[in-house]
C-alpha cells in the first residue's frame, strides 16, 4: 500500500467527531471529486459500474462488520456497535442476488485496492480493534448521509424499479438519519482514548479516506474497457452517418454529370449557374422517386 499522508493536528479537548472531520476535510473533497463519484453525481453511472461498486462495498462491509461483530465487547467498539440499524452486508448479498442470481459468490469480481481496503480492516481488527472506530465512522455515516440521494440517482440513472437492487440505500432500523447520527456522534465522542490512541484513530481515519479513493479510480480504471468500446461504437455510429451523407451527395452529383450529358449541356454552365444545378437536383430526385416507384 502506497505511504499514506498523514495530516498532523494539535490535539485537544475537543470532540474526537469534530477531529475527524477536521483532519480528513481535504481527502474528503477529494473522494467526492473522484471521476467516479463525479459520474454518479451527474447521473452517469452504468449498470456495469454499479454491479462492480456493490461488489467491492461487499467485501469491505464484510470484513468491517465481522471485525466489530468479533470486537463487540471492546471498550473502544462498544458505543458504536449497532448492527440492527447500521448492518450493510445482508442488504448487499440481496442486491448481488437481484443483479447476479443465486451463485452472486462465484462472479464477484474486486479491484487490489479493495483488496488492500479488506486487509487493513482485517488487520487492525486482530491488533488495534480501536481504529475500528475511524472505518465505522467513515463509511456508516458517509451512506447513511447520502443513501437516499444516491439511492435515488442509481434507480433513474439505471431505470431500476424501486427496491430492485437497491436495498443497500435503505436503512430501515433508522427512522430518522439526523438523529441517529447525533447519537452515533455522542456515543463516539464519549470513548476515552489516551493520547496515542486518538492520535491512532485521526491517522486511520484519514487512511480510510485514502482507501475508499483508491478503491473508486480502481473501479473506473475496470469499467474503462467497456466505456471505449461504447464511445468507439457511438463513434462508429457518427462516422457511418458522415459516410452515408458523403455517398449520398456523391451519387447525386454524379446523377447530376449524367443528366446535363444526356441534355448536352455544359459542364461549366452548371458550375456557374445555381439555376441550372437547382434544376438539374429537382431531375434527380424525379428519377429516383420513378426508379423506386418502378422497382415496387
Amino acid at each position: 500500500m502506497e505511504t499514506q499522508k498523514i495530516i498532523s493536528v494539535e490535539l485537544t479537548d475537543s470532540d474526537l467527531s469534530e477531529q475527524i472531520k477536521v483532519v480528513t476535510k481535504d481527502c474528503h473533497v477529494r473522494a467526492e471529486n473522484t471521476e467516479l463519484m463525479l459520474a454518479y453525481q451527474r447521473g452517469d453511472i452504468t449498470m456495469e459500474q454499479y454491479k462492480l461498486l456493490l461488489c467491492s462495498l461487499h467485501e469491505i462491509y464484510q470484513a468491517l462488520e465481522e471485525a466489530l461483530d468479533s470486537n463487540s465487547n471492546h471498550s473502544c467498539v462498544a458505543p458504536i456497535y449497532f448492527p440492527l440499524e447500521l448492518a450493510r452486508l445482508e442488504s448487499l448479498e440481496k442486491d448481488l442476488e437481484h443483479f447476479y442470481g443465486h451463485n452472486w459468490r462465484e462472479k464477484i469480481v474486486v479491484p487490489a485496492a479493495t483488496k488492500r481496503y479488506v486487509h487493513r480492516l482485517r488487520q487492525i481488527g486482530k491488533d488495534n480493534p480501536e481504529y475500528l472506530v475511524a472505518h465505522a465512522y467513515t463509511r456508516y455515516l458517509g451512506d447513511l448521509s447520502g443513501g437516499t440521494v444516491l439511492g435515488r440517482i442509481t434507480q433513474k440513472s439505471l431505470g431500476l424499479k424501486s427496491g430492485e437492487g437497491l436495498l443497500f440505500f435503505s436503512f430501515p432500523g433508522v427512522s430518522s438519519p439526523n438523529r441517529f447520527k447525533q447519537l452515533y456522534r455522542s456515543r463516539m465522542n464519549s470513548i476515552e482514548l489516551n493520547h496515542e490512541d486518538r492520535k491512532g484513530v485521526l491517522d486511520e481515519a484519514v487512511r480510510a479516506f485514502e482507501l475508499n479513493i483508491q478503491v473508486f479510480d480502481d473501479l473506473q480504471k475496470i469499467d474503462m474497457p467497456s466505456k471505449m468500446e461504447r464511445e468507439s461504437t457511438s463513434e462508429k455510429l457518427h462516422m457511418t452517418g458522415c459516410t452515408r451523407h458523403l455517398t449520398t451527395h456523391s451519387k447525386l452529383a454524379q446523377g447530376e454529370k449524367l443528366i446535363a450529358k444526356s441534355l448536352q449541356i455544359q459542364p461549366s454552365l452548371i458550375n456557374s449557374s445555381p439555376f441550372f444545378r437547382m434544376l438539374l437536383g429537382i431531375c434527380v430526385a424525379l428519377v429516383t422517386v420513378g426508379m423506386g416507384i418502378y422497382a415496387l
